[in-house]
């Protein structure tokens, strides 16, 4: 019985270690695209510019309201006459 563990574990080495292997060269090609950089850049520029087109969107629905429209109007005016 001893010869047949011994048996089962020596042929059964070379595969782990294989496996072994395949699994640490699979770990090393993830942890060297996670570590990869390129495109960072643009991606970030990417969501730079589709935040300021959201908020330049915001920005211009509530410009169309007619109450803030008259709270400028009414800044303004104020403004021109307090330096006039």
């Amino acid at each position: 019985m001893t010869t047949i563990v011994a048996a089962t574990a020596a042929t059964s080495e070379p595969a782990l270690e294989a496996s072994g292997s395949s699994c640490q060269s699979h770990g090393a090609r993830v942890r060297a695209a996670l570590r990869d950089e390129r495109g960072a850049e643009t991606a970030e520029y990417a969501i730079a510019t589709m935040a300021a087109v959201a908020f330049a969107g915001l920005l211009v629905a509530i410009m169309q309201s007619d109450t803030v429209r008259a709270m400028l109007e009414d800044l303004v005016a104020r403004a021109l006459t307090f330096a006039g």
